[in-house]
């Protein structure tokens, strides 16, 4: 544990991790309740794919003896979502967020298991983050470091 009582090295990456991926499952929740039906196919797909990952991520730090993160009851938008634009524009930021949570654990990995699950996991993210972005209306609609501090 740090100084501040969060925990820290490759098993506090991995609870951070966790963390952003309980708040994407929810915020796609958001995302596909601003869709119409038609359109809801993408955050379907996206909240899978976020449940999926946080399973796996819960089981790995059980694995280990650690205990996962629970999820939040609920999370604080960024923004109103009452629109599709808005509806991307959040699955930009979900996508963005985990995107930032698999760099740290990039950085605190210590085993090569743990490094290529968040290089996957990282590529998928932008994966979905790029089509959020056609959505919402942004160009570049990538970015050539994904889930890093703009410069």
């Amino acid at each position: 544990m740090a100084e501040d009582g969060t925990a820290s090295g490759e098993d506090g990456a991995l609870r951070d991790a966790l963390a952003a991926e309980h708040a994407a499952v929810w915020g796609y929740g958001v995302v596909g309740a601003a869709l119409p039906a038609a359109g809801r196919a993408p955050a379907v797909g996206g909240e899978q794919a976020h449940r999926d990952v946080r399973d796996r991520l819960a089981a790995l730090l059980e694995d280990r003896g650690a205990d996962p993160v629970p999820a939040e009851a609920g999370y604080t938008l960024p923004f109103p979502v009452l629109s599709a634009v808005d509806a991307a524009a959040l699955g930009v930021v979900l996508e963005e967020g985990v995107c930032a949570s698999w760099v740290a654990l990039l950085d605190a990995a210590e085993q090569a298991s743990v490094r290529q699950l968040a290089v996957l996991e990282l590529q998928a993210a932008e994966t979905r983050a790029v089509g959020w972005r056609v959505g919402a209306g942004r160009t570049p609609v990538t970015t050539a470091l994904p889930g890093l501090p703009d410069a």
